[in-house]
């Protein structure tokens, strides 16, 4: 998993079938627990499919890879990073 923060919806004029009545984010990914406040992040930006809703600004859980498709097996998405939770807080102890 990795911590990201969404910046943004993207749009598309044209997309693989597969993709259809998807929603696709923006995320910019934290590279350091200690930047997790920071505006903007200053990490990469990556696009990731949203399977849970989420809004601007939210701090996010993403995978990426195979593990990013892997929640729609056996059907074969074009997917390489996902959103697969919003986070409400985190908290090292």
């Amino acid at each position: 998993m990795i911590l990201a923060r969404t910046v943004g919806t993207v749009t598309l004029s044209r997309w693989h079938p597969a993709l259809g009545g998807s929603t696709l984010k923006a995320v910019e990914l934290v590279n350091r627990i200690e930047d997790l406040n920071r505006q903007p992040l200053g990490g990469e930006t990556v696009v990731a499919w949203d399977l849970c809703g989420c809004g601007l600004g939210d701090l996010v859980a993403m995978a990426e890879g195979p593990e990013a498709a892997q929640p729609f097996a056996p059907n074969v998405k074009p997917l390489d990073a996902s959103i697969v939770a919003i986070l409400d807080e985190v908290r090292l102890d």
